[in-house]
């Protein structure tokens, strides 16, 4: 499936999780607070919400978009080099937002880490590993080996530096900016900003987030400054060279990769008081700030 479609898919599975807790927590003043403890009603929640959730989010992409499409027998297709790798690192973060997701929500009920680490970091690739599946009897698409070792290279980021350091110091982050290309192919690239946010790889940048304060916890650094290393590219109205070769087309744009340093901000670092806000802050915390870059 086009990566644009699997954020559909993430996104309707993240409304449905948070949507499918706050019914739970109606007229309950201090469910949103975390538990010091094993909290049991709380763990069941979250392990029914996970299982339903994602139970109802693949039944309706299966309806709503695999119908309309030609089925076949399990086959798989090499896509690796596809787009620059950029779809493959938005594959990986969105593994790492979906599994933070499921972690976060363990950890407010009282689990342990270990089954935070188990049952709810891994959430993200388990999901995105059967929307995979579902390409591979897909006539239209295939089973990419590359978008699994995507999927569990963002799981693993997580993992690892709750691991190694209990917390998460580099963040995956995201940003956007028109491109001339979409104009070209609007069909493939998105006919309005939005969706082109989604699919105009051209537009797209990818940014491994480093917060400079927990690397030196004793230091005067601003607890919420950090060095953002990103990946972009550009030159694309085509996913590889066969789009040309088919169409005759001898206007091939030269395909170029780009490497980004700039400033950053970790906003669920910057202290305030208000529970808005902080909502607000850690929602938006996978945008990468503007800032002077290199």
């Amino acid at each position: 499936m086009a990566f644009s479609n699997y954020l559909k898919a993430i996104l309707l599975y993240s409304f449905l999780f948070f949507y499918s807790l706050s019914i739970t927590a109606q007229n309950n003043n201090t469910f949103w607070k975390k538990s010091d403890t094993l909290n049991k009603p709380r763990r069941n929640a979250v392990y029914i919400t996970e299982a339903s959730t994602a139970a109802l989010t693949l039944i309706g992409i299966n309806q709503l978009w695999y119908a309309n499409f030609d089925k076949s027998s399990f086959h798989t297709i090499n896509d690796s080099k596809d787009w620059l790798q950029l779809d493959k690192i938005g594959h990986a973060m969105s593994a790492y937002y979906i599994g933070k997701m499921g972690m976060n929500a363990l950890d407010w009920a009282g689990e342990s880490k270990k089954n935070q680490l188990l049952y709810g970091a891994t959430l993200g690739f388990g999901f995105l590993s059967v929307v995979e599946i579902f390409d591979g009897y897909s006539k239209e698409w295939g089973f990419s080996t590359a978008d699994i070792i995507a999927n569990a290279t963002g799981t693993s980021l997580l993992i690892g530096q709750e691991i190694l350091w209990n917390e998460q110091r580099i963040l995956l982050k995201y940003s956007f900016h028109n491109t001339k290309y979409a104009s070209q192919r609007p069909e493939l690239l998105g006919e309005n900003f939005l969706e082109q946010t989604l699919k105009d790889y051209n537009g797209q940048t990818y940014w491994f987030s480093a917060n400079l304060w927990s690397f030196h916890k004793k230091s005067k650094i601003p607890k919420w400054l950090n060095i953002a290393f990103g990946y972009g590219a550009d030159g694309m109205i085509s996913s590889n060279t066969d789009y040309f070769i088919n169409n005759t087309i001898n206007n091939q744009q030269d395909k170029t990769r780009q490497y980004y340093l700039s400033f950053d901000i970790d906003l669920s670092k910057i202290k305030t008081r208000s529970k808005l806000l902080k909502t607000i802050f850690s929602t938006l915390n996978f945008i990468k700030i503007p800032a002077p870059t290199f």
